[in-house]
């Protein structure tokens, strides 16, 4: 200590007493987890495990999405293929094949009455042919070209859905649906039957026309006579004839004369009564002209009714005279 040096220290108790005391407080904090001297964190065995076990299951779980995920594709792919095939077979079942027609298929249709394909192919004749007896065609027929007949075209059912020019038809019976319009002359030569309403912006000519009903709505013109046919009506002596007097009729319900032969005796009253042959719808109008002039001095006036009309004379009229008055009769 002398000369200002430092007195020795107990470098042996003091170090031993350090390094058992770093010692304690290394295995003391590796026990309890604690912070190492180096100032890192003191490894754990158990941590490592479960760090272990963690990237094995991520990697398995990679690889099993990655396996699902390849699965999908495979199957999407293989029902695409599946949908393309089954549409390809039916494409190929649809499709109508074509087959040139050979020599020696010609040759077998020439000579005997053979098959040749099969309904789903086509017969293709690229030249012109002739067919030297009949055809027999079993379902139907179409053409996209025009069809020529030389001779007389039999038909048992025709259906046109378009325009159809025809230079002449002869039909034995027509029956048509729709509208018609024919623009040209049409000539029948036997009867003609319309059920509904006709209607005509020309004029008609017919030699004769038997209309049960005929209603004229604009002025009716004649340039020929007019004849009121029909059976004639019967009559019946009224007391102005006289003893021995006699009446006749000529003529229809329409039209016609009535004579008369007076008798002796004759008195005022009717000479005689007409009774139509077919009753009218209501009482017609009735018009008397006297024919010459014995028939003109005679007051005479008529009675009539729906189904019949009498000529009478209000005086007595002469004895033993012949007279005539002519009818018209309209309803």
């Amino acid at each position: 200590m002398e000369n200002g040096q430092t007195p020795p220290t107990n470098t042996t108790d003091d170090t031993g007493d350090s390094l058992e005391a770093q010692t304690t407080v290394v295995e003391t904090g590796a026990q309890a987890g604690a912070v190492p001297a180096s100032g890192g964190p003191a490894p754990n065995n158990n941590d490592k495990k479960k760090n272990k076990g963690k990237g094995f299951f991520a990697r398995v779980n990679i690889y099993l999405l990655l396996f699902i995920f390849v699965i999908v594709i495979a199957a999407v792919v293989t029902a695409i293929s599946i949908i393309r095939s089954k549409q390809v077979n039916q494409d190929q079942k649809n499709q109508i094949v074509t087959e040139p027609l050979s020599k020696e298929a010609l040759e077998q249709l020439r000579q005997t009455d053979v098959k040749v394909g099969d309904p789903k192919q086509v017969l293709s004749v690229e030249s012109n042919a002739i067919f030297a007896g009949k055809v027999l065609i079993r379902d139907s027929l179409e053409v996209a070209g025009e069809i020529k007949a030389g001779a007389a075209l039999n038909i048992p059912g025709l259906t046109v859905s378009g325009v159809a020019t025809l230079g002449q038809v002869q039909a034995s019976q027509l029956q048509v649906a729709g509208n018609t319009t024919l623009q040209g002359q049409v000539n029948i030569q036997n009867n003609l039957s319309v059920t509904g309403s006709g209607s005509f912006g020309g004029s008609i000519t017919a030699a004769s026309l038997n209309i049960s009903n005929l209603q004229i709505n604009g002025d009716l013109q004649f340039t020929k006579h007019i004849d009121a046919g029909g059976p004639t009506p019967g009559k019946s002596d009224g007391p102005a004839l006289g003893g021995g007097g006699t009446s006749s009729i000529s003529g229809t319900d329409t039209a016609g004369t009535v004579a008369i032969n007076t008798g002796g005796g004759p008195a005022a009253g009717c000479f005689v009564t007409v009774t139509f042959t077919s009753r009218f719808n209501g009482t017609p109008h009735v018009v008397i002209t006297p024919v010459g002039s014995a028939g003109g001095s005679i007051n005479y006036y008529i009675n009539r009714s729906a189904t019949n009309f009498s000529i009478c004379s209000a005086n007595v009229p002469p004895a033993g005279q012949s007279f005539a008055f002519d009818y018209i009769v309209i309803d």
